[in-house]
């Protein structure tokens, strides 16, 4: 996703992880790992006894990418998400909300993204409503220094209503086996988001996406 502003404001280190973490989501959630990826994950400094879900779901991820090969990833990603028809997930909220692809989820996004500034980035060509896209979003939403209630505005109205159940979905799924500890990091941080973001208890109804 590709975004018409420029600013670079500084941001908190609190907001400043939460945009890495959407973006390391979405490059997971777009294709397969490389190998420099999988190292990088596999080398992360954590603290082993730090408690809740969000620490688990780090300690599985770094041990899920020591264990795991950046070929045999490419299938297993092939596996989850394209397959030969089609893959075990469909990875797009208009799937999720409406059962089929390009409806109305889509179109209100393409609204939200022009408002915003943002254009699909070449070489991509699926729909814009896939769940890599919609974190890249959040990613440069936060880069640039958009307000809480901005950000919580896009995520309770493309985010919010399906990501949680996508990654439940990708922890269950057949082929999963490193992109299993992807899901639990997806699904540990999604639950700190909404609670984040929904620290701004009148943003959806008061806060404007444009402007």
């Amino acid at each position: 996703m590709n975004s018409v502003l420029h600013a670079t404001p500084e941001i908190s280190e609190e907001d400043s992880l939460r945009a890495d973490i959407y973006a390391l989501l979405a490059s997971l959630l777009r294709q397969a790992p490389n190998s420099e990826l999988l190292s990088f994950l596999g080398e992360l400094e954590l603290d082993a006894d730090s408690p809740g879900e969000m620490a688990q779901a780090w300690q599985l991820l770094k041990l899920a990418a020591q264990h795991s090969d950046a070929n045999a990833l490419e299938s297993e990603c092939l596996k989850l998400f394209i397959g030969i028809t089609q893959g075990e997930l469909t990875p797009f909220a208009s799937w999720y909300l409406t059962g089929s692809l390009m409806e109305a989820p889509l179109i209100e996004l393409r609204k939200d993204l022009d408002l915003l500034g943002f254009a699909r980035a070449e070489p991509y060509c699926e729909p814009e409503d896939h769940i890599a896209a919609l974190c890249e979003v959040m990613s440069l939403l936060i880069q640039q220094g958009a307000s809480h209630e901005r950000q919580a505005v896009f995520y309770q109205r493309h985010l919010a209503s399906w990501g949680q159940t996508f990654f439940t979905d990708l922890v269950k799924a057949p082929s999963a086996v490193f992109y299993n500890a992807v899901a639990l990091l997806g699904q540990a941080f999604f639950k700190t988001e909404t609670i984040y973001l929904q620290k701004q208890p009148d943003a959806v109804q008061s806060v404007r996406l444009s402007g």
